[in-house]
């Protein structure tokens, strides 16, 4: 049977923030100051490694100003905050039809595995870590400042079968 190779990544949209809150039931269960809001999401050949190499890429990230205005600063530099929320609708795919399919999002427990690591890992940083509640619908609130918005994906190769 022939082989196709595909390309699957973790995904992080990064949202540099002066404040963020997400809210659940009318309770927020997590709120930051000035930092980083990641939208996280897991694909299904995601592992730790994954998680790890994405945490330590954000943590580093040069996009916070220095004194001169210029984007030379980390997370880690400016001690800011994260705000880490599960968001498998980043796997949506709405190329065919109406409705997004969101085949390549990992299985929910998987993907609840990699969020968790992900999130132990961000916060061995010694930064503040708060998130949101995986699974629970949440109404997240933010003010972007900048904007500054950025998409970073870790490559995961893998060879399927070719569907017929």
């Amino acid at each position: 049977m022939p082989r196709v190779f595909i390309l699957e990544f973790m995904r992080a949209l990064l949202q540099r923030v002066s404040q963020a809150r997400v809210t659940v039931d009318g309770s927020v269960v997590g709120e930051i100051g000035a930092g980083l809001l990641i939208l996280l999401g897991v694909a299904n050949p995601d592992t730790a490694a994954n998680a790890e190499f994405l945490v330590d890429k954000i943590l580093n990230l040069r996009i916070f100003p220095d004194a001169a205005g210029k984007m030379n600063l980390s997370l880690l530099d400016t001690a800011g905050e994260l705000l880490v929320v599960s968001q498998f609708t980043l796997y949506g795919d709405c190329r065919k039809g109406r409705r997004p399919s969101f085949d390549a999002a990992a299985p929910a427990e998987q993907a609840r595995a990699l969020y968790e690591s992900f999130v132990a890992l961000a916060r061995r940083s010694g930064l503040r870590v708060e998130t949101g509640v995986f699974q629970a619908h949440m109404e997240v609130a933010l003010v972007n400042d900048g904007p500054v918005t950025l998409m970073l994906e870790t490559e995961t190769a893998s060879l399927l079968p070719l569907s017929q």
